[in-house]
């Protein structure tokens, strides 16, 4: 038994974001329904690399149930409200005010059903000038001010993945969970609104704080650290990189000593604490280029582990393939097995997660339609 077995969540529900929360409630055991339109979750048609199915949806739709149904016909739209009347969670991230109306705004829902968990994602919120705007990913990236600190001096660079969508699913999926222990105590559902730019802004605060108190903003430097050094990517003898990060006074100490061989630089004040080190980190890193430049790749980690400094690889996409750190779950789909990464996290019950899998378009839509049949 998963931990929220007996849990009902009906998804009117595409691209990322909802789908991400809903699939962590689907691993814990929630009974998942994904209502899609006639056409299906535009993700079904990001790409075709996984066996012919979308990446995309085959990571965040497994253990779900599909339905399809067109809102603006009376009946489907009756039938979705009758779903919706049994459940404990609803998700939706339709532009905000269009699932009121449709008659499935929270105060409707929640009028028929005070114990349901209402949850709204949005790019903005619901309220406030931006309310209306579209809001993919990369444009949350850049009203957030993510991609002002992220790049290189050059130029900014977009997060290599949908991090602001990723970021609001998790937010909404741990909403849920409280909303869920809230409501065990009182009885009572709620009303919760998570939104893309609002997730980022929290995830900005560093930099903000930095800048609004400190008067300046990080500035865009690559793999490079504002505040800390030595700390970055370093290539050494065979083309490939290494990553090093020296966080305080004792692991500076260590890497003079034990990598570059020259102890005396612990000492020397240009070097000694980490502000000076910020201040010649040029300096530093041409030392720290020599020494690893004649290494090759593993030698390099091997000599600044046993020294105890923080390291790891500069790894390419297909070295998951084989890491020996990753851990693999394989699920099904429509047209096969599709092995991936596992989740970022593990219990000691072994049964907490489980992972079903993904539904074809519609694919549970008879099924369903019985079920919640109108009974004479």
């Amino acid at each position: 038994m998963r931990d929220l077995d007996g849990i009902l969540v009906v998804s009117l529900e595409q691209a990322v974001a909802a789908p991400l929360t809903t699939a962590r409630l689907a691993d814990a055991g929630a009974r998942v329904i994904k209502v899609e339109r006639p056409e299906g979750d535009f993700a079904r048609g990001y790409d075709r690399l996984v066996h012919g199915e979308s990446a995309y949806f085959v990571w965040i739709n497994r253990g779900k149930e599909s339905i399809c149904l067109d809102l603006r016909q009376d009946d489907d739209l009756a039938l979705m409200k009758r779903m919706v009347a049994r459940a404990d969670v609803f998700v939706q991230n339709l532009a905000p005010g269009a699932a009121a109306r449709l008659g499935l705004g929270a105060a409707a829902l929640r009028a028929a059903n005070p114990g349901l968990v209402y949850v709204s994602i949005s790019g903005y919120g619901e309220d406030g000038p931006y309310r209306d705007q579209k809001a993919y990913d990369m444009l949350i990236q850049g009203e957030s001010g993510l991609l002002s600190v992220n790049g290189t001096p050059e130029g900014s660079a977009r997060v290599g993945i949908s991090v602001c969508d990723i970021a609001a699913g998790e937010t909404a999926y741990a909403a849920v969970l409280q909303s869920l222990f809230a409501r065990s105590r009182s009885g009572e559902g709620r009303e919760v609104e998570v939104s893309l730019f609002h997730t980022m802004t929290d995830w900005m605060n560093v930099p903000f704080l930095q800048s609004h108190y400190g008067g300046a903003a990080p500035p865009r430097i690559g793999l490079r650290h504002p505040t800390i050094a030595p700390y970055g990517a370093y290539r050494c003898g065979d083309g490939r990189e290494i990553l090093l990060s020296v966080q305080n006074d004792r692991e500076w100490a260590a890497l003079a000593a034990k990598v570059l061989e020259r102890p005396e630089l612990a000492a020397d004040p240009r070097y000694a604490d980490n502000v000076s080190r910020v201040a010649h980190a040029g300096d530093i890193d041409a030392l720290i280029g020599s020494v690893l430049g004649a290494m090759d790749r593993e030698a390099a980690m091997e000599c600044l582990t046993k020294a105890g400094i923080a390291c790891g690889r500069l790894s390419a996409v297909e070295d998951l393939s084989h890491h020996p750190q990753a851990r693999r779950i394989t699920i099904d789909s429509p047209t096969g097995p599709v092995e991936m990464m596992g989740r970022g996290l593990r219990y000691g019950d072994p049964d907490a997660l489980g992972f079903g899998p993904v539904p074809a378009l519609g694919e549970h839509s008879d099924a369903l339609r019985e079920e919640f049949a109108v009974r004479e």
